[in-house]
C-alpha cells in the first residue's frame, strides 16, 4: 500500500502535521521508535495522577490560532505556573517579583526594590564577559548568588564564569506581586493528560510503534511519496559531520504514601550542593484531584538531574552555541538536498521549541506543504 506521507515521530510536530495532512485527504503512516505516542509530552496514569514521564510540560501561549487548534482535541484546565525556589531552606517566589524582593531584603515598595537592584548592578562595568557578569548586570549580586548561580551551573554542568553571556539575555524582573511565571494569555494543562490530546489528534491515522525508522529506512521510504522526519538531524546523516550536542535530563521518580509532598507543582533547588535542579510534584498540575474532583491520597515526585548528553541518552535541550549552530548549518545544507524528505521539530531543526512554537511551526509547514 502506498502512502502520501510517512511521518517519523509522534511528538507534537509529527502529530500536528499528520492531522493536517489527513484533513486534506492524504494517506498518512506514522512510525515511532518508542512504545507509545506523544513523544516527550507523553503522560500516563499512575495512582490516578497524570504523570509527565519526560518532565513537566505546561502549555502556555499568546498565539490565539495555536490555542484554538489545541482546544479542538482537549479541554485545558486553568493551571498557572508559579514555581518556588528553595535556596538552602529559604523559599522564594519565582519569577523574581515583589514577594522575592521582600523576602530577600525586607523591602516593601517597588521603588525600594528598584533602588536595591540598581545599586547592585553597578558592580559590572562595561560589556559583560560571561554569564555571571551578565546576570549581575541584570539583577544584582544577591539574586544572582541565591537564585541564579547554583541552578544555572547544575543545568549546564559548568561554572557561570565559563558560560557565555548570551545564554541569559534577560532575567524577568517584576515590580509587582505577580507569581504567574509565563505571563501568557492562554495557559493550562490538558485535562486527562497530553497523551489523550495527541490520541484525538491522530485518530484514524495508521500508527506503528516500536519501529526505528533509521534501521528500516529503505523499506519505509518505499512506502510513501514524501517523508516528514522529526528525529535528530545528525542521526539521519549517521553523524557524518560529527555529533550535535544536547543537554539531557535524568529523572528519579518516587510514589509517596502521602497526599502532599511540597505543596506546589515545581520547586527549584538553586544551591549548587543539592544535586537535583528541581522537584516536580505531578498531582498539582491538576490541583491534586482525580477526574471526579476527589482528593488523591498518594503523590508522585520526580527529581530532575541535568546531565551532558551522550549517544543513547534522550536529547532534551540543543546547545545552540556558535560551534553547534555552525555544525547544524552544515547538516541543514545536506537536509535541503534530500529530495522527498522534510525535516521539522525540535530535533529535526536543532532548535529549542516551546510546545506552542512547535505547533505553530507544524501548522505553518503544513500550509506550505499541503497548499
Amino acid at each position: 500500500m502506498k502512502y502520501d506521507y510517512l511521518v517519523v515521530g509522534t511528538g507534537l510536530f509529527g502529530s500536528v502535521f499528520a492531522q493536517q495532512a489527513a484533513s486534506y485527504g492524504k494517506k498518512v503512516l506514522i512510525v515511532d521508535r518508542r512504545d507509545h505516542i506523544a513523544g516527550n509530552v507523553y503522560t500516563r496514569k499512575v495512582e490516578g495522577i497524570n504523570f509527565h514521564q519526560y518532565g513537566a510540560h505546561i502549555f502556555h501561549t499568546n498565539n490565539k490560532e495555536v490555542w484554538q487548534y489545541v482546544n479542538q482535541f482537549a479541554e485545558f484546565n486553568r493551571f498557572t505556573n508559579s514555581p518556588v525556589a528553595n535556596y538552602k531552606g529559604e523559599l522564594y517566589s519565582m519569577p523574581f517579583n515583589m514577594y522575592t524582593f521582600n523576602k530577600m531584603w525586607g523591602v516593601v515598595t517597588p521603588q525600594e526594590a528598584m533602588e536595591k537592584i540598581d545599586e547592585q548592578r553597578k558592580e559590572v562595568q562595561g560589556e559583560p564577559k560571561n554569564l555571571e557578569e551578565q546576570a549581575i548586570s541584570l539583577v544584582g549580586r544577591d539574586i544572582y548568588e541565591k537564585l541564579v548561580k547554583g541552578y544555572t551551573e547544575k543545568q549546564w554542568g559548568r561554572d557561570c564564569k565559563d558560560l557565555p553571556a548570551f545564554i541569559i539575555k534577560r532575567l524577568p524582573v517584576r515590580f509587582t506581586f505577580d507569581n504567574n511565571y509565563f505571563n501568557a494569555l492562554y495557559q493550562g494543562i490538558p485535562m486527562g493528560g497530553y497523551t489523550q490530546m495527541v490520541e484525538k489528534m491522530i485518530a484514524g491515522i495508521e500508527v506503528r510503534l516500536n519501529v526505528d525508522y533509521l534501521e528500516n529506512k529503505e523499506e519505509l521510504d518505499a512506502l510513501a511519496d514524501t517523508v516528514v522526519y522529526t528525529g535528530a538531524i545528525d542521526a539521519y546523516f549517521h553523524y557524518a559531520l560529527g555529533n550535535l550536542e544536547y543537554r539531557s535530563v535524568r529523572f528519579e521518580n518516587e510514589i509517596l504514601d502521602m497526599p502532599n509532598f511540597q505543596g506546589n507543582a515545581a520547586v527549584n533547588y538553586t544551591d549548587r550542593e543539592t544535586p537535583w535542579t528541581r522537584i516536580i510534584e505531578h498531582k498539582w498540575f491538576e490541583f491534586g484531584k482525580d477526574e471526579e474532583g476527589k482528593d488523591l491520597p498518594k503523590t508522585i515526585i520526580s527529581r530532575e538531574y541535568s546531565s551532558e548528553w551522550k549517544p543513547g541518552d534522550e536529547p532534551y535541550y540543543p546547545v545552540n552555541d556558535k560551534k553547534n549552530s555552525e555544525l547544524y548549518a552544515k547538516y541543514k545544507e545536506l537536509a535541503d538536498k534530500e529530495e522527498n524528505v522534510r525535516f521539522g521539530g525540535r530535533l529535526g531543526e536543532y532548535k529549542y521549541y516551546d510546545m506552542d512554537a512547535v505547533i505553530a511551526s507544524a501548522l505553518a509547514f503544513s500550509k506550505k506543504e499541503l497548499g
